[in-house]
């Protein structure tokens, strides 16, 4: 199924019963940010928000829930997305079974060939409505955090071209407003869109660069997918889909966008100018990503459909509506990974305080001896997955998605003196953990059950006990001296308990809530530095903020994302207007104890 704009995909929605249409104004300076991240985190429908003080209204939360998430991709759950993909990739790279195999294979083949995208004259659906003269405050863009630098659209479809081979890429790098017809452009050094303005920088020209918003929502995940450089994003939409995307020519530069989007801005980056300031912005990670200097975009022309909707997203602590993202790409996406990498892969997850690339579960068969370092090597140079901190490999009967379950069968199946692989890496540019900004400690954990010639003569598998796992806290505020007393103690408490993982975690997280324990603990560490093996055989993970640590660490450090307490009562005094089911306390409000400093960043206090 497809749809024609996003008015289309929110009737869908309505019919489900997916949708909230909230007819109050609502500020897009930090309320809809605060009425989305209750609405969000409690599983609750998307917010269609009507009266944002523009023309447009503004959709969010549309792909938050595994249900919404599959008939954004036109299905009824995401198995069925999963399952065509699979056949695809079987069809296109596994052998044919003789003549008469071929044969049968080529109406298959023919109606993938008939889903490329195409080209058509005239205008688009996205053309209707002209300002020559462009303005950005027409749109409600959404001031999310109040540490925000500014505005910024945060679903933007960025489309770009190399300028010798002519291949095409659509990204989503956050856009900060800066004025009426300027925004920063967010594309972080290891994205296309990054290398694309590279080479254009060598032509010494400027960089067409031309922006949509909406149409169908397949468009805004295939924009997210970790699809190799060469492959075109609307090739994976039109699949999804099952229907061709038409692209009509932009109207000020020669790159071509969806018809039936509902806003595009055209414009240019211009590699001569100096970089732009942009940030900080409240990032999926749950902080801050803080202020640095990326191209400036120039706004040419904005054009949109006639009933256009403004979509948005909201990132920040997790879980979020992201997390659904991530869901449909583990789906979706096993089976190249299968095909093309590690062919003994099952299962792989990615849970939500991992924030997509802290922490990776994979779940393999294992036949020979090695076999999961052989995966874990194998991943930590894969695509994006070259982005993991930490890297766990199971085999055997565990389901991967029971966290105690995995815990269980790591303790019961690994030595920490010879099941770990420590390395040095690139990890993401948002990671505020390495002493070098993107390049840190990664660390693989052979969890797969032991097989003959991996264990010691005499050496049998350990059954873990208990729930395996210790949460230590520290006080900040004894800086080095508090980590090496919780070492200390650690070894004299757990030391003669066996196979054990202790995490240590500021005083103000609590450490009843294993999410919260473990996104602080993933985000917060960089293991080559902050994990490490005790005497006594335990393993120790430093998930305290460094900031504090000692006078000579070099990175800044950002400050957790939470709304301001004037924000958060303002929408509890709405709530009731909004028409939004029973009151929602605001997630910040727990949040707000993880709180360092009073901006974005935190001040180093030495």
């Amino acid at each position: 199924m497809s749809y024609s704009g996003l008015n289309s995909f929110i009737a869908a929605l309505e019919r489900q019963n997916e949708l909230l249409r909230i007819r109050s104004f609502v500020d897009p300076v930090l309320e809809i940010t605060e009425v989305t991240d209750r609405i969000s985190k409690s599983g609750g429908k998307a917010l269609l928000f009507e009266n944002t003080g523009t023309s447009f209204p503004v959709l969010i939360n549309a792909f938050g829930s595994e249900k919404r998430m599959a008939a954004a991709t036109g299905r009824k759950d995401l198995d069925d997305a999963a399952r065509e993909v699979t056949e695809t990739f079987s069809l296109i790279s596994g052998p044919a079974k003789g003549l008469r195999g071929k044969i049968s294979s080529i109406p298959s083949l023919l109606r993938i060939r008939h889903l490329l995208p195409s080209r058509r004259r005239g205008r688009g659906r996205c053309q209707q409505i002209i300002h020559n003269d462009p303005d950005l405050s027409l749109l409600p863009v959404l001031k999310c955090w109040p540490f925000d630098g500014g505005r910024f659209i945060t679903l933007p479809l960025v489309h770009t071209v190399h300028p010798v081979t002519g291949r095409t890429n659509v990204g989503m790098y956050r856009m900060q407003i800066l004025d009426s017809r300027t925004t920063a452009m967010h594309w972080q050094r290891h994205k296309t869109g990054a290398a694309h303005f590279a080479e254009w920088k060598k032509t010494g020209m400027k960089m067409p660069v031309t922006v949509t918003l909406g149409g169908d929502p397949v468009y805004t995940y295939a924009a997210t997918a970790p699809l190799p450089e060469n492959i075109d994003e609307y090739i994976l939409a039109g699949f999804l889909r099952k229907r061709k995307v038409k692209l009509v020519k932009c109207l000020t530069n020669d790159l071509y966008v969806p018809a039936d989007a509902d806003i595009v801005i055209e414009g240019y980056v211009d590699p001569a100018e100096d970089p732009v300031t942009e940030g900080p912005f409240g990032d999926h990670t749950g902080y801050y990503s803080l202020e640095d200097l990326y191209p400036g975009f120039h706004v040419t022309c904005l054009t949109h459909s006639e009933e256009a909707v403004y979509p948005a997203t909201i990132v920040g602590i997790p879980p979020m509506e992201d997390k659904w993202l991530a869901l449909a790409t583990e789906k979706m996406f096993l089976s190249p990974l299968r095909l093309v990498i590690v062919p003994e892969v099952l299962d792989f997850h990615m849970p939500a305080a991992g924030v997509a690339h802290n922490l990776l579960i994979v779940k393999i068969t294992k036949t020979w001896p090695g076999q999961g370092k052989k995966v874990i090597s194998s991943l930590f140079g894969a695509g994006q997955m070259m982005f993991t901190k930490y890297l766990v490999v199971v085999s055997g009967d565990v389901d991967i998605r029971n966290y105690r379950q995995v815990l269980e069968h790591v303790l019961g199946n690994t030595s920490f003196t010879r099941d770990l692989i420590s390395i040095t890496g690139p990890l993401d540019d948002l990671d505020h953990a390495t002493a070098i900004p993107a390049l840190g400690g990664k660390l693989g954990i052979d969890a797969t059950e032991k097989i003959e010639g991996e264990l010691s003569p005499g050496e049998k598998v350990v059954s873990s006990t208990g729930s395996g796992i210790e949460i230590m806290t520290a006080d900040l505020a004894e800086g080095p001296e508090g980590v090496e007393k919780a070492v200390k103690e650690a070894e004299a408490r757990y030391g003669g308990e066996g196979r054990k993982i202790v995490v240590l975690v500021d005083k103000a997280v609590d450490a009843g809530n294993m999410n919260q324990v473990a996104w602080q603990v993933l985000g917060n560490s960089d293991p080559r530095r902050d994990a490490f093996v005790l005497s006594t055989g335990l393993l120790f993970i430093d998930g305290t903020p460094k900031v504090f640590r000692s006078p000579g660490y070099p990175c800044r450090w950002p400050n957790v994302v939470v709304s301001a307490p004037e924000t958060i009562a303002a929408v509890d005094t709405m709530w009731e207007s909004l028409g939004a089911g029973p009151f929602i306390k605001s997630p910040s409000v727990s949040n707000s104890a993880l709180l360092l400093s009073g901006d974005a960043k935190v001040n180093m206090n030495f």
